[in-house]
């Protein structure tokens, strides 16, 4: 006598018009991420004329220029930005992936000194975030005010990204963490043998939210820095943006040979977004085991 086995509906197979609507589903979404990229990389590379005859914006030129991107790079300081976004990026997320990984790794061994204690006040700042003032007079009494390092020290540590790495080291069997201290291993050893080559999917996952939030800051810059010649690029691009208070940007308007304002705009938008969307198909695979093992098992 057979029985029936009664699956779930999310584990059946799905039906012809549910395909058809996913499907739908999924290309009305592609278009609603594509349409305002494609409308930003093809008012970028129109001329005046297009931008003039169809409003500020262009979907699909008749014509490409470069002529913004040349007037970006020619004396605007936007290649000096870029080296220095790229620096800050780049030291930010290796100075704070390590700060991350070490105090995850930390407090999740169980009965480590004070690990209840500092994981209690970990989980605490989750809750009570210090002001922007606070932070400001720290960075003044540090003396780091008009440097680089007032932009990556502050926001170096986070306890959300401390709770997601801890998630995912804890997940790791302790039979491991058994037979490598049987060896005579100790914890630096199993830290760089055992913990950091089985974490590589939560490490790249962590740390492209870190590098993407050095990237995009903007605001620190602007508390922190004096010096416009140490302005990262989403500083500049801003100031580029509210052409209205940049005169830099006004003069470009005004000389009649030189691109539009919008082309100029969007130019530096296609500029600050490419590092990570080039970025970001290389560490996709690690998305859902790096972020779900780290939250699940939190």
């Amino acid at each position: 006598m057979t029985t029936s086995v009664h699956r779930p509906v999310w584990q059946g197979k799905p039906k012809p018009i549910a395909l058809v609507l996913k499907g739908l589903a999924l290309v009305l979404i592609a278009a609603v991420v594509i349409f305002p990229f494609l409308t930003v990389v093809s008012t970028s590379l129109a001329t005046k004329q297009q931008i003039d005859a169809n409003g500020g914006y262009v979907l699909w030129p008749t014509s490409v220029s470069f002529e913004a991107y040349r007037q970006i790079f020619d004396g605007t300081g936007v290649a000096r930005s870029i080296v220095v976004s790229v620096g800050v990026t780049v030291v930010g997320t290796a100075f704070s992936l390590l700060c991350t990984v070490l105090a995850a790794y930390g407090l999740s061994r169980r009965g480590a000194l004070f690990q209840r204690g500092l994981l209690s006040f970990v989980l605490i700042t989750l809750l009570f975030a210090p002001g922007m003032i606070p932070v400001y007079l720290m960075v003044k009494q540090l003396g780091m005010l008009d440097t680089y390092w007032a932009l990556i020290i502050p926001g170096a540590v986070s306890a959300f990204n401390i709770v997601i790495v801890r998630g995912f080291i804890q997940a790791i069997p302790q039979e491991l963490f058994d037979s490598a201290r049987m060896d005579g291993a100790g914890e630096w050893r199993i830290f760089a043998s055992i913990v950091l080559p089985l974490s590589k999917a939560v490490i790249a996952v962590v740390g492209l939210f870190i590098a993407v939030g050095y990237w995009n800051n903007y605001f620190g810059p602007l508390l922190y820095l004096n010096d416009s010649n140490k302005w990262p690029l989403q500083l500049v691009m801003r100031n580029f943006v509210l052409a209205s208070n940049v005169s830099s940007t006004s003069a470009i308007a005004a000389v009649q040979d030189q691109p539009p304002a919008q082309s100029v705009q969007m130019a530096l938008v296609v500029i600050a977004t490419l590092p990570i969307l080039c970025a970001y198909p290389f560490l996709s695979k690690h998305m859902s085991k790096g972020m779900l093992t780290g939250a699940i098992k939190g």
